[in-house]
């Protein structure tokens, strides 16, 4: 009787065992696996099922462990060699994979063993070793095909690499990886509808074919349960794709569609997140969770790998918020990044920005620099354009036109870090020197003609060019209004009432008001200032000529309800009326009525009501042992400004 139970306990611990192997739960075998070893430490299968089971649930160290011990247990069998070399070279420990692939003599194995070899000169960056070791594989191999791509990809022969792809899936067929690579391809050439159509095929395949990884779900709002690192997550190829999905909508500036491709992927723990999803998530939420972002990114800069766009993101946005000395430190403590992770133009622009903190006049002379050797490659480009188009060779003028574009995009921030230099002393007339030195290559691009229209709007006597530079960025969204900056649709509502085009600003004002209402209905939860900060720049302008009665009786208007228009944004456009009222009222240079003074102080107070969850800055600085919470508050403000207006009052 005793044998029998024993037997039917072990038949079911197997069963067990079998049923989550087949289901691909390896992160729940591995417990039961342990057990068994704990008891037979010599079991050659459940060493075998556990070092399969850490590989496929990416532990791949633990994998290499247990493949070294079968190794030693059976050193006839090749193929844990194998395993532990394949483990070993996942864990990035290259040198010992490349080791023991040279332990392997058996002649049956060579393709199998070139290829590994080849992976791994290819994740050691030295590629003319990893396609010499190419060469010598199986050219019937679809794998073969494949790798010479992933070759080209990082070669930088985006197109080549397309046409390898697309070979390796005729003769492979259909594979959501290969599908991916495609659509990476793409994205490196620009094509970001073709990239979005493979996306789209990824994705749709994935939530057919595999309806419990729960994509979406989180976006709805619905709370899941992790899926985990699963073989069938891996092998949908589903991060990678809503991976890219956000990096094509955050580079189109479409920010709210990259953080939904974030949320709709498979849910998993945060612990469970590969380097490249950890990224993305700090990069698109780094406005709403800058310290969380900061967090995340530096947390990356200490991992092996690292995804390559960290290092030159994390400078790039301490550099944004003035953050410089951050940057700086950042930039010291991992120099031995720079060489891999920066390219020369950014390490030389990055540190012409921090250099600008104490030497200005160095870093204008440097960005000047670049300006002209950029400047001379583009007007090179532009004849070669020339050529192509007359010889209607439209291959080799696709590639030009994307070269063009792509130095244009690294021109236009060394002009603009140029400018701001002036900019930031108010030498305006300098800063539209600067602009009219560009205007032969930036004259068509949105961000020059944006910051022109900035610049001219600042010297109070150039309303009307402003509103040339504003109208064409405008009119080109005036169907989806919204996606405006609300400073560009205040800017051009006041340089109409400055050039006495009231009509047209009431009509701006009214297209506003209307695609705020029905944004209003179909997401009430959503908060919107456009219409807010329009007001509160009208408002300002006339506080600004003097008339601070009307000024903040429109800004007090502006920020009905509190619930929904208090912001960082909107506050910060309030206080300095307030701020400007209280020193002309200390100086004595206006006089107002007492009903006027009631009507700031209830403001005030709604704001101090309103106001406690509200940020006045945002706190980007992790660790700033200045920073105080409390005081980072609205309602903090607005009770010293509301102290300073009362004693304004008995005086």
């Amino acid at each position: 009787m005793s044998f029998g139970a024993n037997h039917t306990k072990e038949g079911d611990f197997t069963k067990t065992i079998y049923t989550l192997v087949k289901n691909q739960q390896y992160s729940e075998v591995i417990p039961f696996l342990t057990m068994i070893l704990e008891s037979n430490q010599n079991s050659r299968a459940a060493l075998s099922l556990l070092g399969h089971s850490y590989f496929y649930s990416q532990d791949f160290v633990s994998a290499a462990n247990c493949y070294e011990q079968l190794m030693l247990l059976h050193p006839e069998e090749v193929d844990y060699k194998l395993y532990y070399a394949q483990s070993l070279y996942q864990a990035n420990l290259f040198h010992e994979a490349l080791k023991m692939t040279h332990a392997i003599d058996d002649s049956s194995y060579s393709n199998k063993v070139n290829k590994l070899r080849a992976a791994i000169k290819y994740s050691e960056e030295d590629l003319p070793a990893a396609r010499a070791l190419l060469e010598s594989c199986d050219p019937e191999d679809p794998d073969t095909v494949i790798n010479y791509g992933c070759l080209l990809y990082k070669e930088g022969l985006y197109e080549e690499a397309l046409q390898k792809f697309s070979a390796g899936m005729a003769v492979a067929g259909y594979s959501h990886h290969l599908s991916y690579n495609l659509a990476l391809c793409y994205y490196r050439l620009k094509e970001f509808t073709l990239a979005l159509k493979h996306i789209a095929d990824i994705i749709e395949r994935g939530i057919r074919e595999h309806p419990e990884l729960s994509v979406g779900m989180i976006t709805e709002g619905i709370q899941m349960r992790s899926v985990g690192n699963t073989t069938t997550l891996h092998e949908t190829a589903l991060i990678e794709a809503f991976n890219l999905k956000a990096a094509i909508e955050y580079h189109l500036k479409n920010f709210d569609s990259a953080k939904e491709a974030i949320t709709d992927m498979p849910p998993r723990f945060e612990e469970e997140l590969d380097a490249v999803t950890l990224h993305n998530q700090a990069l698109v939420n780094i406005d709403e969770r800058p310290n969380e972002g900061y967090e995340k990114l530096q947390f990356l800069l200490h991992q092996n790998p690292l995804p390559p766009e960290t290092l030159p993101n994390i400078l790039l946005l301490y550099c944004k918020f003035d953050c410089h000395n951050l940057a700086a430190d950042v930039l010291a403590e991992n120099s031995h990044l720079t060489a891999t992770h920066l390219s020369p133009y950014l390490y030389k622009f990055i540190d012409a920005l921090i250099t600008q903190q104490t030497a200005p006049e160095e870093a204008y002379r440097r960005f000047d620099e670049m300006a002209s050797k950029l400047a001379e490659q583009m007007r090179k480009l532009s004849k070669q354009v020339q050529e192509a188009k007359m010889g209607q060779d439209n291959g080799t003028l696709k590639k030009l036109l994307v070269e063009y574009d792509d130095l244009l995009d690294k021109y236009i921030p060394v002009m603009m870090a140029q400018a701001k230099i002036f900019w930031d002393k108010e030498n305006y007339n300098q800063v539209e020197k600067i602009f009219h030195k560009s205007v032969e290559f930036c004259k068509e691009n949105d961000t020059w003609r944006l910051h022109v229209g900035h610049v001219l709007f600042m010297q109070d006597n150039k309303f009307k060019e402003a509103t040339g530079f504003y109208e064409p960025l405008v009119k080109k969204y005036y169907s989806n209004i919204l996606k405006v900056s609300a400073v560009v649709l205040a800017n051009l509502c006041v340089s109409y009432i400055m050039t006495a085009q009231n009509e047209e600003a009431e009509e701006l004002m009214r297209k506003i008001e209307k695609e705020e209402e029905r944004l209003a209905y179909e997401e009430p939860k959503k908060k919107v200032y456009h219409l807010c900060i329009v007001n509160l720049v009208i408002g300002t302008l006339y506080c600004a000529k003097g008339n601070y009665e009307f000024g903040i009786s429109r800004l007090i208007k502006s920020l009905e309800p509190y619930n929904k228009k208090l912001g960082t944004d909107t506050w910060f456009y309030a206080k300095r009326c307030m701020l400007s009222l209280i020193e002309n009222l200390a100086k004595n240079m206006i006089v107002t009525r007492d009903a006027f003074y009631q009507e700031c102080l209830m403001f005030l107070e709604q704001c101090e009501l309103y106001g406690r969850e509200v940020l006045t800055s945002t706190p980007i600085i992790v660790g700033n042992s200045n920073f105080h919470n409390g005081k980072n508050t609205v309602t903090y403000e607005a009770r010293l400004l509301k102290a300073l207006l009362l004693k304004m009052q008995l005086h």
